[in-house]
């Protein structure tokens, strides 16, 4: 029986897949993983990789900035983009296979960029927790041919934190973040005036001093989440966050006592719409 690679195999072994590319173009958030992707792909490939960061109606500014940033800090090439999903009918519709659209304009942007400059791999952060999740986006990789090597080197999203401490990154204790589109109702159209509301909110409540944020958008009553721990630290300002809510156009402000939990709008989801939209079987 194969004993279970150690981490530092695990990132030998990343370092071996992107030797074999050559050169690459990744698709840059600033996250935690595709950070570390950029990290190694300039370890290991020096100039011959770029780093793509895209725009959007659904991609907070400051997202925007701090990913070109932190792209400059790390001495990558640079491409700055465009996308709009907002025009895309498919995707503003917002049915359970919103982001396979998201994705799919996405991918097929990215390729492509790569074929008029030359580069003959698209790498994104996934990781192997993300298998786990209802991830239609998955499905669009898969067919735009793009490379997840985080999970080809059977990385998780704690292993990668790990060794992005170890390598110095500032994104090693990153909160995750999702498109802001991900905060709204399937089935509920997806709308600039949302987005906007969503975009105030949560801005709002990181400086606060709150570590890891989520507003859900259900019309006129925005739910939040936050860490379990970071509850009381949200009560203490309850009448001041509803002010700040109300202002933004929300009638009703409530707090999730679940807390923070990745992909909580999935959770109305049959897991045969899984399926579907993955390409799983059961």
């Amino acid at each position: 029986m194969n004993q279970p690679l150690s981490l530092q195999e695990k990132d030998a072994r990343l370092g071996s897949i992107l030797r074999e590319m050559g050169s690459a173009l990744v698709a840059f958030s600033g996250g935690v993983d595709s950070t570390f992707v950029l990290l190694r792909a300039k370890q290991e490939l020096g100039d011959n990789v770029v780093a793509v960061v895209a725009a959007s109606e659904t991609f907070p500014s400051r997202e925007f900035d701090a990913a070109v940033q932190l792209a400059q800090d790390l001495d990558v090439k640079l491409i700055k983009t465009e996308v709009q999903e907002l025009e895309n009918a498919d995707f503003v519709k917002n049915d359970p296979s919103r982001c396979y659209h998201c994705k799919t304009g996405l991918y097929v942007h990215l390729k492509n960029m790569a074929a008029e400059h030359g580069y003959p791999y698209i790498l994104d952060g996934s990781n192997v927790d993300d298998l786990g999740d209802y991830r239609p986006g998955l499905k669009a990789k898969n067919e735009q041919g793009v490379r997840s090597i985080l999970q080809e080197a059977g990385m998780t999203k704690e292993e990668i934190r790990q060794l992005s401490k170890e390598q110095g990154l500032p994104t090693w204790n990153k909160p995750s973040f999702a498109c802001l589109s991900s905060r709204i109702p399937y089935g509920t159209k997806i709308e600039k005036h949302k987005i906007d509301q969503l975009d105030a909110a949560e801005e709002y409540l990181l400086k606060l001093g709150l570590y890891q944020v989520r507003v859900r958008h259900h019309d006129e009553i925005a739910r939040i989440e936050v860490m379990p721990e970071e509850i009381s630290k949200l009560l203490e300002a309850r009448e001041e966050i509803h002010q700040t809510f109300t202002k933004l156009g929300f009638k009703y402000v409530t707090l999730d006592l679940q807390g923070y939990r990745t992909g909580s709008m999935n959770e109305v989801l049959d897991r045969n719409v899984y399926a579907s939209q993955t390409g799983e079987s059961n």
